[in-house]
């Protein structure tokens, strides 16, 4: 092949990959789109990462931390006690963490993807364990200072934060039908159904809120592990 024959075919390489170039950067944006469409498909039905941002689950959750949240598991069974559950407390319970409303489109976009991923927090969003399910009966305390359920004492040692007791106030509630009462781990400083007793349904929260069970600490990696219902929680005598 001459010089000019090279010349020639070394251009039409060269333009190939150009448009190759030229192609990618175009089918990018698209690729974006179909990335967080994935998203958030997966986040609205399935699983979805929650950021931790209070210290009302410690030292079981910290500051920080990610959860994943299983969407699916009570669509196959119940809730039950012990299950650590988010929720929306949107028209029920004042936001655990207020944050300020975007100034502009583009910090709003930004903070929508966040909470996709579980960067940021959701303001409605909480997160605390079920301590009474529709139809019992939760009273603190007894005469040793702990929490009841349906009259059984709860040994919350495993997941109590050290130092707290089970509750800084009295209470006894029957949990309404179709309704949870709900408590943080590090009880001396979670706002939690204690709290919200003034409120509609008394401090409980709708199962129709419930958005799914928090089952594994994804990060940071150090801190790796599953959110297992506490065996304090298996007690024949608190099912009715």
């Amino acid at each position: 092949m001459d010089v000019i024959g090279e010349d020639a075919q070394q251009r039409a390489e060269d333009g190939k990959s150009d448009k190759k170039k030229g192609s990618s950067w175009k089918e990018l944006p698209i690729l974006i789109v179909v990335a967080l469409g994935l998203a958030l498909l997966i986040k609205t039905f399935i699983v979805q990462p929650f950021y931790i941002p209070s210290e009302s689950m410690e030292n079981t959750l910290l500051i920080n931390d990610r959860v994943l949240v299983n969407k699916l598991v009570y669509h196959t069974r119940d809730i039950e006690r012990g299950d650590v559950i988010v929720f929306n407390g949107e028209d029920s319970w004042d936001p655990e963490v207020v944050t300020e409303e975007p100034s502009n489109p583009v910090t709003g976009a930004l903070r929508w993807v966040g909470e996709l991923f579980g960067l940021v927090p959701g303001e409605k969003d909480y997160i605390k364990r079920v301590i009474g399910v529709p139809g019992d009966t939760v009273k603190c305390c007894d005469s040793k200072g702990r929490v009841t359920v349906n009259g059984v004492p709860l040994d919350e040692t495993s997941y109590l934060f050290p130092g707290d007791e089970p509750s800084d106030r009295p209470f006894t509630v029957k949990v309404p039908a179709g309704r949870l009462w709900v408590m943080g781990d590090h009880r001396s400083v979670s706002y939690d159904s204690r709290g919200h007793t003034g409120d509609p349904g008394g401090g409980t929260i709708a199962v129709d809120n419930v958005l799914g069970r928090a089952f594994v600490i994804m990060w940071p990696v150090s801190r790796w592990t599953s959110l297992d219902i506490p065996s304090t929680f298996d007690q024949p005598g608190l099912k009715k």
